[in-house]
């Protein structure tokens, strides 16, 4: 009977030490929550302002838990607009803040995509490990995080998303030639025509960095629009001779992410899956952590602070698009030069000014130079998994300006532009520098 007792309080003893390992979280898993959202977004085919949003609330929500325990950190709350401080947890005992801010992570995302199903299979399987490691604290994190994750809830539902789904399309102006109509072959309408209305984080209202307007629309062959207008047809003429194996063109396909690509074949009409440009810079806020061996917190805090970036100047980028609502240069140039041209890359459907590649790039690049620094040299994988190479770049800077001439080299946009949406794109970068404190170094 000893002998008996004994095996029963030994095994007894393993089994509960089986369940009270310590559950470690590590940048990769941040990483891998990013990037499985990146893939449900490809596969729903989001457009690229409603992915701006789908980034910014949960890495926003992880990283006020962060900032809750890493006094490296400050609040963004009372620093973005209408946030209100998190609910602080009624114990610290048996909590895993880390894990707490994955969880928020995770479900928020939730939330924010279409396919639900695909990220609670990814939770779900998280969290069958973690019950098996320490129950008692996965039980403690995971109840704060969806607290934490209602309280988002509640501040995700107050920015006018909801409302703009109900609001009008766009109405195509047939009689002025120099407004937007829709590009082939799809033809689609123009896309978030109300994202202004938006509530942003940082930014004053939609247009407190609004641009200069565009050139003059003129088809006079010494109007600076028209000079603007006959560039992209012969900059597009002259790469097309230089073949497939050019450098512009590489450019151009490296930096499409456009996910509304339409391929005809006979009768048939499909859309080809990429990521939007958002989700690009994203990817290269990963690169940068990893080369950096940045941990938890400072991953967490590269991933917001880009992402909130990235989100204002979608807001900045689609209040001037459909304010100037201008034409595309593939309408005009198959109106009055050649009616079989078509652009390197596909047009993407909404209005041409400014280029939102040249204000997201430049945006996203003036804060990851704050946080990496200036001559941050890094190779961009983030499009291999799209059958594209490698491309390596010096800095920050030097990606935002390939970026920006993209969308010339691809047939797009006019100069004016990607110039002018570059100069919007540091301009609130440098804006975001200097409102936020998110960090006591």
């Amino acid at each position: 009977m000893m002998k008996r007792c004994i095996y029963i309080a030994v095994f007894a003893l393993l089994s509960s030490c089986k369940n009270d390992e310590p559950i470690v979280i590590t940048p990769d898993h941040f990483h891998n929550s990013v990037d499985k959202v990146v893939g449900i977004m490809i596969h729903d085919i989001f457009s690229p302002p409603v992915a701006s949003r789908v980034f910014a609330y949960p890495n926003i929500a992880a990283y006020e838990i962060i900032a809750l325990r890493d006094g490296k950190y400050n609040s963004l709350s009372g620093q973005v607009s209408q946030l209100k401080e998190i609910p602080r947890p009624k114990s610290d005992k048996n909590l895993n803040y880390d894990l707490a801010a994955l969880i928020t992570h995770i479900d928020l995302s939730r939330k924010l995509i279409f396919s639900e199903d695909k990220m609670i299979s990814y939770r779900d399987s998280l969290y069958q490990v973690w019950e098996n490691k320490n129950p008692v604290v996965f039980d403690a994190s995971k109840a704060y995080a969806l607290e934490v994750s209602e309280h988002f809830s509640e501040w995700m539902s107050k920015d006018n998303y909801k409302q703009t789904r109900t609001m009008s399309k766009y109405t195509i102006n047939t009689e002025d030639m120099s407004k937007w109509q829709p590009t082939p072959p799809a033809y689609m309408n123009g896309i978030e025509p109300h994202w202004n209305k938006i509530r942003p984080f940082l930014l004053d209202s939609a247009s407190q960095f609004k641009p200069i307007p565009p050139p003059n629309f003129s088809m006079k062959k010494d109007s600076k629009f028209y000079k603007e207008l006959k560039e992209v047809y012969d900059v597009s003429n002259a790469i097309t001779e230089k073949g497939d194996t050019s450098e512009e063109i590489a450019i151009a396909q490296f930096w499409d992410c456009n996910p509304y690509v339409s391929v005809t074949r006979g009768h048939l009409m499909f859309a080809t899956k990429k990521i939007t440009p958002g989700a690009h810079w994203i990817g290269i806020t990963k690169i940068a952590s990893k080369k950096s061996d940045f941990n938890v917190s400072e991953t967490i805090f590269a991933y917001t602070k880009t992402s909130i970036a990235i989100f204002d100047a979608f807001i900045s980028c689609w209040d001037e698009k459909y304010r100037s609502k201008l034409v595309r240069p593939e309408t005009l140039i198959n109106k009055h030069f050649n009616d079989n041209w078509k652009p390197i890359l596909q047009t993407p459907p909404f209005p041409e000014y400014t280029s939102g590649h040249s204000v997201v790039s430049n945006a996203a690049s003036t804060v990851l130079t704050s946080i990496f620094g200036k001559d941050f040299q890094f190779d961009d994988n983030t499009e291999v998994e799209f059958g594209l190479p490698v491309r390596s770049f010096k800095s920050f800077e030097a990606a935002a300006q390939e970026a920006t001439i993209s969308r010339l080299y691809g047939g797009i946009h006019f100069r004016s532009a990607i110039e002018v949406g570059a100069k919007q794109g540091n301009d609130l970068g440098d804006f975001m520098i200097d409102k936020l404190n998110m960090s006591n170094e």
